[in-house]
């Protein structure tokens, strides 16, 4: 007896966008949110607040660098929010490369904030995972 393989069906278009839905939404108001907090925050540090822990050391430069670098960092992954949202190639790796970049320099910042820079840590993973699972590719 001759067995006679047959491929398993792909699935259609419209189950294939429902299967990353819940993650490319979730990643994107999560970058959105670390987007805008790290822009609140880069001001905060360029203006010199109150809101920083005072005579903090740093591992590279002083407080109002850091302060450019996240609000660069924050309207970048402000603009992949809307590419992630639109499920874009380059907003799935515009968002990877921000959030990695972002949980390094939250690291690095730790000593101005402690408790915001390891909750923003923790979302920069879940953000990374969830791009990182996500194929944008059409099936078909």
């Amino acid at each position: 007896m001759t067995q006679v393989y047959e491929p398993a069906s792909r699935p259609d278009k419209s189950a294939y966008e429902i299967e990353g839905q819940g993650w490319v939404l979730f990643c994107g108001i999560m970058i959105l949110l670390v987007g805008v907090m790290n822009v609140i925050y880069g001001i905060a540090a360029i203006d010199k607040s109150t809101f920083f822990v005072q005579d903090a050391k740093y591992v590279f430069a002083e407080l109002n660098t850091w302060g450019w670098v996240l609000l660069v960092v924050g309207a970048v992954q402000v603009v992949a929010a809307f590419g992630i949202w639109a499920r874009r190639g380059w907003g799935r790796w515009i968002g990877i490369i921000s959030a990695s970049g972002n949980a390094v320099i939250q690291l690095l910042f730790i000593a101005s904030f402690p408790l915001a820079s390891v909750a923003l840590f923790a979302v920069d993973v879940l953000i990374i995972y969830g791009l990182a699972s996500w194929d944008h590719r059409d099936p078909s």
